[in-house]
């Protein structure tokens, strides 16, 4: 493995794959609080509209797995500039999209380009993180990563709301796309390559890492982002002007990507701080349960939040549940996989993740839309998702290692 040789070159390439994800991830967030809107202008039904801003994650159920394969084969540095490079493409697709007379096929294949980027960063960053760090730190690492990818969305959440409400959306997506080739910028300028060469075979779809650990670990992410980025970032332009609940005298799509930018930046703060907790505690379930209770809490709250107080809580609670469950998740999923199969075992993770973020528009924008299905029923049935995570994570983790809650030490050996 070339690894840096010291605690300041690891420290040195974990910030820079931190700067690299924050920049390119406006790209990610800036097309949800203008699209939805924006599709009504265009002509885009609402199915369409959740169909596109789920192309991503669907792409990613392809991609994900022959990502993690290729990490373990050929090492990290060349997929994590080139899925970056991918990335700003994509991103300069949404300006292609705004003025062309097909708009809803460039979104389309903006999205699937997205998502084919988004695999290569995903797992790179994490395998990177996990490479460069040891089992009493890794939570740390893992939360410093996993802020630096929610980092960014809530920058294009504030700039899809904000700057396309006060320059237009085509400013918007111009200034997004500028800052995803800045992240390929410093990445190629400063990414080292950190992972060994695993088995010389060909890249297939279907090899994924199939342990226990890697299933438990997926299924949890399912229910997080099925709930977080699936229903709750494709409905929530939609309830803010339900309820007439506006921010600053900005319209629901500037409103809505405030609130989205305080769940994210919520999300942020906590993802360091369950991380550094779970290495504190030397154990990661405990810690995880803590903030799968705060993620229920704040689906509860949503649902029945009739002012901007009580909304701007639900956001937060919501934000600190996922965010805190995200550095121990990943952290203890590189603790119980062997370093060959780590690249493999983040892109099965990413499958789980993506099969959720893109079931929940599906599901959650007809039924707001078209059947005409409460937001209070739909925010309460999310509030539940976490919790059957939670005992989906203690009843795999007891099954594989015999404990309800393994020390750090007794999962990494």
């Amino acid at each position: 493995m070339k690894l840096p040789s010291t605690a300041a070159g690891s420290n040195r390439v974990v910030f820079a794959v931190v700067a690299s994800t924050f920049f390119v991830g406006f790209g990610g967030g800036v097309v949800f609080p203008i699209l939805p809107n924006l599709g009504a202008v265009l002509g885009i039904s609402p199915f369409l509209v959740g169909l596109i801003l789920s192309a991503n994650r669907i792409t990613r159920l392809v991609a994900n797995a022959p990502a993690g394969v290729l990490i373990d084969r050929v090492g990290t540095r060349t997929p994590f500039v080139a899925g970056l490079a991918i990335e700003g493409l994509a991103t300069f697709g949404y300006v292609v999209a705004i003025v062309s007379s097909f708009p809803e096929g460039w979104f389309m294949l903006a999205r699937v380009c997205w998502g084919v980027g988004s695999a290569l960063v995903f797992a790179t960053a994490y395998t990177i993180t996990a490479d460069v760090s040891e089992a009493d730190s890794r939570g740390t690492s893992m939360g410093i990563v996993r802020a630096g990818i929610t980092f960014g969305f809530p920058a294009g959440l504030v700039m899809g709301g904000v700057v396309s409400d006060v320059w237009g959306n085509v400013t918007a997506f111009v200034l997004a796309a500028s800052f995803a080739g800045l992240a390929s910028v410093i990445a190629y300028l400063i990414v080292p390559e950190t992972h060994v060469e695993g088995e010389q075979r060909a890249v297939k779809p279907w090899d994924v890492e199939r342990s226990l650990p890697a299933l438990t670990v997926g299924l949890v992410n399912f229910g997080l982002y099925f709930a977080y980025i699936g229903v709750l970032f494709s409905t929530l332009v939609l309830l803010i002007d339900a309820r007439a609940i506006y921010i600053f005298g900005l319209d629901a799509q500037g409103s809505s990507g405030m609130l989205m930018a305080v769940t994210v930046l919520s999300g942020s703060v906590f993802t360091l701080g369950g991380g550094a907790l779970s290495d504190s505690v030397g154990a990661r379930v405990p810690v995880m349960l803590g903030f799968l209770v705060t993620s229920c809490v704040g689906f509860a709250v949503l649902a029945f939040g009739s002012s901007l107080e009580v909304l701007v809580l639900a956001c937060v609670l919501i934000g600190a549940g996922q965010g805190g469950v995200g550095g121990p998740l990943t952290a203890l999923l590189a603790d119980l996989t062997p370093e060959e199969r780590v690249g493999r075992a983040m892109g099965t993770n990413n499958v789980f993740g993506d099969v959720g973020g893109a079931l929940g528009p599906l599901v959650s924008l007809p039924l707001i839309q078209d059947l005409g299905f409460g937001f209070d029923g739909l925010y309460a049935a999310s509030a539940i998702i976490p919790m059957l995570a939670g005992v989906v994570l203690v009843a795999g983790i007891y099954v594989h290692t015999g404990h309800v809650s393994p020390t750090v030490s007794e999962s990494a050996g």
